[in-house]
């Protein structure tokens, strides 16, 4: 460890003995982020918060352009496409190294989807992979050559380019993954603009600038990820100057840094989803009338002009309007209706029906998820609905929600941030998407036509015939209602004026390579 980073850190440890910090180390950049990592292990992760430090500590063959949700070169500095859409070669970028010293190669690019895909992998028994699902094409990946590299899908794959974009296909070392099995998550080692230094639990995650970066060199020394789960925590962290960033600046506050010449705002449109995950495999939400009467009930106009303060627009359906090549513009979001609302529980027959609502403390994209819950829990019981609010931190609550709401909960608060109009819905709404099979469909929602649709859209690769598929596939969900669809959010974050060179991505991935600090 160079000795500057190890003086920082004597210097953080010192800091973080108080409630708040006076200042932040010259030329090294605070963030503020909403929850503790999971891990650092970038096949083993889910959430954006984790995604935001993975993007500066790796690579992966290809990555979005600025700006923009297409892809570009990165470890892979070119690639072709098989006519029939079932394989990719990549030639790789040479004399690139691991933080650890070790050689990047086609060796290492076929060790990191092998120990993803293959369950006979030596090191398969590092994970879990829960977005393994985005490579579920991948019949084989083998190496041509030193610096080459050839997937063959078992059929076409629209997604495959923009899924490797993903942090979930940012490559590790293998030697990393060798050295530390299941604990590599808490020493990372990549190929990135930043390398792994430190990282005291519930306190900061380190990473300090890696001269070698094939990109060229950050101006930043170091970066420090800080969990701070509170949003008033935050803010006053922000507002003190113990903190240079936060992302997910807490609707109320906006207006406070915007009006304060100390701090720029930043706003950028992306594909973010925040609904309710409903139970059907249990009353009262297996009737689909009270799940659109869930949808009808809630002022979804309120939350987003009074909670949310105009951050976010009212949502329409399972696809976010960010996509708009694949987003249907015929339908309109469920009407603010109680009185409908009311009619369809009691047909139903679940008039003061008990319901068991998870709420989270904060998390990826939740806005905020505590007023949010609450104003929902008092929409429906003017309906006749008796819901009772269990309140969990980001992690416990994803511990409780991923395997599935059965015996549990009737809903619960989710929000997606995604890069593709395939990824929410073929993870979380079809039927080979339940816990059991190790996807996210944690309501246990199924449809026979729109599973077809959801595995014809994947497979096509004429982009109007998928968003065909997508658009009759909103129009089948709308109407079951396996979610309440409440908002789609433009996301944001606060800096301090001396910040240079920041923006936010479509993404939601925090890049930091060109960031510097007065």
């Amino acid at each position: 460890m160079k000795q500057t980073i190890r003086t920082l850190l004597m210097g953080l440890a010192v800091l973080a003995g108080s409630t708040l910090w006076a200042e932040t180390p010259p030329n090294v950049l605070v963030v503020g982020q909403i929850a503790e990592p999971q891990s650092l292990d970038p096949h083993a992760v889910t959430a954006v918060n984790d995604f935001r430090i993975l993007v500066n500590i790796y690579d992966g063959l290809v990555r979005y352009q600025d700006g923009t949700l297409n892809v570009e070169p990165s470890l892979a500095e070119s690639w072709t496409i098989s006519d029939d859409g079932t394989q990719y070669t990549f030639d790789l970028r040479e004399g690139v190294e691991f933080h650890d010293g070790t050689p990047f190669n086609a060796e290492a690019v076929v060790f990191n989807f092998e120990r993803m895909l293959n369950e006979d992998h030596p090191y398969h028994d590092t994970g879990p992979f829960p977005l393994a699902f985005y490579f579920g094409q991948v019949a084989e990946v083998e190496a041509l050559g030193e610096y080459r590299v050839r997937f063959t899908l078992s059929e076409p794959f629209a997604p495959f380019l923009s899924n490797l974009a993903y942090p979930t296909g940012l490559i590790i070392s293998p030697s990393a993954v060798r050295e530390h099995g299941e604990d590599v998550g808490r020493n990372p080692s990549g190929t990135g603009a930043y390398q792994f230094e430190e990282w005291e639990a519930n306190s900061r995650v380190v990473v300090s600038r890696n001269d070698d970066y094939w990109d060229g060199a950050p101006d930043l020394e170091a970066v420090v990820f800080r969990p701070i789960t509170d949003a008033n925590t935050r803010v006053a962290e922000m507002l003190s100057g113990g903190i240079d960033m936060m992302v997910e600046v807490p609707p109320d506050n906006v207006a406070t840094f915007a009006s304060d010449d100390s701090f720029n705002i930043y706003e950028q449109a992306g594909p973010h989803l925040w609904f309710l995950i409903l139970n059907l495999k249990e009353e009262p939400m297996n009737d689909k009338r009270v799940r659109q009467a869930v949808n009808y009930a809630i002022n979804k106009k309120a939350l987003v002009e009074d909670v949310l303060q105009g951050t976010a627009t009212v949502a329409t359906g399972p696809t976010p309007p960010a996509f708009g090549w694949a987003y249907n513009e015929d339908l309109e979001p469920y009407p603010y209706d109680p009185d409908k609302a009311r009619e369809l529980i009691q047909a139903a027959g679940a008039d003061g029906a008990e319901v068991t609502f998870y709420v989270t403390e904060g998390g990826s994209g939740m806005l905020d998820p505590i007023s949010m819950g609450t104003a929902i829990q008092a929409d429906l019981a003017a309906v006749g609905l008796d819901v009772n609010i269990e309140t969990y931190e980001w992690n416990t609550f994803l511990g409780r929600v991923n395997p599935g709401l059965e015996g549990k909960a009737d809903m619960a608060e989710m929000a997606w941030m995604t890069n593709d109009p395939d990824t929410l819905p073929f993870l979380a709404l079809r039927t080979e998407a339940w816990p059991e099979n190790g996807g996210f469909n944690s309501g246990y929602y199924s449809n026979e036509r729109v599973d077809e649709l959801l595995n014809k859209a994947r497979t096509s690769t004429d982009q109007a015939e998928r968003a065909r598929l997508y658009k009759e596939m909103q129009e089948i969900v709308y109407e079951d209602a396996p979610w309440a669809f409440i908002a789609n959010w433009q996301q944001n974050a606060v800096a301090t004026s001396n910040v240079q060179n920041f923006k936010l991505q479509p993404s939601f991935l925090l890049l930091l390579h060109d960031v510097s600090k007065q």
